[in-house]
């Protein structure tokens, strides 16, 4: 696996540096009192820049009319599956990242990361899963205890590709397409916190349709904005469906995004019918592109098991 980083400018590789020493501080914090022994034994094995950062071609303009900007994509592989717990073990690196881009501005580019087991990143390589296998071609790796290479991939046949992910897509667009629904008729009901709860599964859904279609492999997460990232690096017409050029297009998106929790849970939470219509209208347009992009992809499928 490659470690260099001479395609990137200085300032990106000295931030990549920044955010690695921020996992590991707040990772270290998180493990400290160990009583158990798989605790006492907790170790990050790698860290791993994938995505358009490690290909290139990544996208750094966040103040032109679009303000579209590429994150840095990182997987983090530890040795105990417990350590995967995004709550208990990484909230806090989550929460300083976010500080230190948000406040402080000590980071300028927006982070994403994943966590796994280096069992499950094998599995994912040995069902040809097309995540793991991006990430074991194209990731630099930022740390690793052991230089070691992750195994060979083992791609599916194109027939077996074919199946998993029709199968895929026809359990997980109409699922967006069924909450969609109910969030139309929970708005004309005045349910505007049930409406937006179900907005946000809606997307989810969509979201996790076109990442397992054309990936085989989504991210075990409710965080919209993570998702977002995700499926955007798969198709530039996801980029078009939500508009950034507004400080009132961001802040109903992250309305959206604060839904799974605050539409269920907080008494606080505010949401009118405007911003509802218009989120539903944009959600709309979420499956819809998310429908071509995966029978674009099924249809490439099918053209592979063919020949």
């Amino acid at each position: 696996m490659r470690t260099d980083l001479d395609h990137l400018p200085p300032a990106k590789q000295r931030e990549l540096e920044r955010v690695v020493q921020i996992l590991f501080e707040e990772f270290g914090h998180a493990t400290a009192i160990a009583t158990s022994e798989w605790k006492k034994q907790a170790r990050i094995l790698k860290v791993i820049l994938y995505g358009s950062y490690a290909r290139g071609g990544w996208v750094d303009e966040p103040h032109t009319a679009k303000g579209y900007q590429s994150d840095f994509d990182l997987l983090i592989i530890v040795n105990h599956v417990k350590l995967t717990d995004r709550a208990e073990f990484w909230s806090s690196a989550e929460d300083r990242i976010n500080r230190e881009l948000a406040i402080t501005k000590t980071l300028r580019t927006p982070v994403n990361f994943i966590v796994h087991t280096l069992q499950e990143v094998n599995d994912g390589l040995s069902q040809g899963r097309y995540f793991f296998m991006d990430v074991a071609r194209d990731g630099i790796a930022l740390y690793q205890c052991d230089p070691a290479d992750l195994p060979e991939p083992q791609p599916k046949t194109p027939d077996q590709a074919l199946a998993m992910a029709r199968e895929y897509f026809e359990e997980w667009l109409p699922s967006g397409s069924r909450k969609l629904e109910l969030a139309f008729e929970a708005l004309s009901r005045g349910y505007a916190k049930d409406s937006a709860f179900l907005l946000h599964q809606s997307t989810e859904s969509f979201y996790h349709c076109v990442l397992l279609v054309c990936t085989f492999y989504t991210p075990h997460v409710h965080n919209l904005g993570f998702l977002r990232t995700q499926a955007e690096r798969i198709d530039p017409r996801l980029i078009e469906v939500w508009p950034r050029e507004t400080k009132a297009d961001r802040a109903r998106f992250e309305k959206l995004k604060e839904a799974y929790v605050k539409a269920r849970y907080s008494k606080h939470y505010r949401i009118i019918e405007d911003e509802l219509a218009w989120l539903g209208e944009r959600v709309e347009q979420l499956g819809r592109v998310v429908e071509m992009v995966c029978t674009e992809r099924l249809e490439a499928l099918t053209r592979s098991a063919a020949a």
